[in-house]
């Protein structure tokens, strides 16, 4: 039997638990005099039923709602426990799932051993994209939720009942990958009024398989905007950061995995998102160079999308004329369209401006040697 809510659970800040295309928003309370304690929280998990992928991205008007409402494992799935939040629900969850349970049947098993339901909101989405969803009939108005082709959204203190709705249609009408579905459904949610008593920290959080990296079973993408007066836009800025900086070479690393296992369709969709990053750090404002340079490389060194792959390294470099690296990076796009003149002439700009790099050097005697040989050497 569980003990009685005490008052150190009372005192405990609501926030969220989000799983792979799980939407949840979630804010509880119990009694006036607690009602300080408790947040509003908007909240989507959600499967993708592409790669896989499970995700959760989470607002509230808390601080640091992310290490207490997202829960995630690949293979297993994702789950958001919010209002007068039990964190227990995402290990605990999590392992039901992990031994065979649905989304139903975890959702069931929680609850019913916790006395402190009527005040719990939880959302949950399974291996198969199975989704339950629960709200206590003691959370804040307004709150509730909706599920959909795996995922659920959820949320308690919110401006009114638009919001949840808001948010399902967002995640369900974007196209893009898991994460970029996830941040349109927060933002959507936080148009049509978001939580009631303002914004304070979100949170993303991806996982997905892979065998060259196991590490993403539990954590592909993981960001949180701890305290911001805007965390949505900033939770946005990271992300993009992140893809540019991180996320695109590991989409290409997983595209050449499902190359190799025959998965060319999903080897593509990879790859077309890492296009796609390009494309937006082309057209952004004001443009990045390190983010184009970035981008430019990984694309360029196998042998992708060489026409846009010219146009980002060309901008860099008007960006930034002076820099090797990205200069480098311009020469090796040439050199890769079998434009082997130009690709020396800018490899001896860069050279010139570090006369000493032995990797430049290099770079050089092999445009050099492709120019004599009439193909790439």
């Amino acid at each position: 039997m569980r003990r009685a809510l005490t008052r150190a659970d009372l005192s405990r800040r609501a926030t969220a638990h989000l799983m792979p295309f799980l939407c949840l928003v979630a804010g509880l309370t119990v009694g006036k005099a607690a009602a300080d304690s408790f947040t509003g929280t908007f909240s989507i998990a959600a499967r993708d039923s592409l790669t896989g992928e499970l995700g959760v991205a989470v607002q509230s008007r808390a601080f640091n709602v992310g290490k207490a409402v997202a829960w995630a494992e690949a293979g297993v799935g994702a789950i958001a426990t919010q209002a007068l939040t039990n964190e227990s629900f995402g290990p605990n969850g999590l392992d039901l799932l992990r031994a065979g349970a649905n989304a139903e049947e975890a959702l069931t098993n929680l609850l019913g051993a916790d006395s402190g339901r009527s005040h719990r909101q939880i959302g949950i989405v399974d291996a198969n994209g199975g989704t339950a969803m629960w709200t206590g009939v003691e959370c804040m108005a307004w709150a509730g939720g909706q599920t959909g082709d795996g995922f659920t959204c959820q949320g308690n203190i919110l401006a009114d009942e638009t919001v949840v709705p808001a948010m399902a249609d967002a995640f369900a009408t974007t196209q893009g990958t898991l994460a970029e579905r996830l941040i349109a459904a927060l933002v959507a949610a936080q148009a049509a009024g978001g939580d009631r008593r303002g914004q304070q920290s979100a949170a993303l959080l991806v996982v997905r398989e892979s065998k060259s990296h196991p590490e993403y079973r539990h954590r592909f993408i993981d960001i949180r905007v701890d305290d911001h007066p805007a965390p949505i836009d900033e939770l946005r800025r990271l992300y993009d950061m992140t893809l540019v900086m991180d996320l695109a070479e590991a989409y290409l690393e997983l595209a050449a995995e499902h190359d190799l296992a025959g998965r060319i369709h999903l080897a593509e969709k990879e790859r077309e998102s890492v296009r796609m990053a390009l494309w937006n750090s082309v057209a952004k404002e004001p443009k990045d160079a390190q983010a184009l340079n970035s981008l430019a490389w990984s694309l360029a060194i196998r042998d992708l999308y060489l026409d846009d792959t010219l146009e980002a390294a060309s901008l860099a470099a008007e960006l930034e004329p002076e820099s090797p690296e990205i200069l480098d990076t311009l020469a090796e796009v040439h050199w890769r369209r079998g434009e082997f003149d130009v690709a020396i002439r800018v490899g001896r700009r860069a050279l010139d401006l570090s006369p000493d790099d032995n990797y430049l050097i290099g770079q050089l005697e092999k445009y050099e040697a492709s120019r004599d040989a009439g193909q790439r050497q």
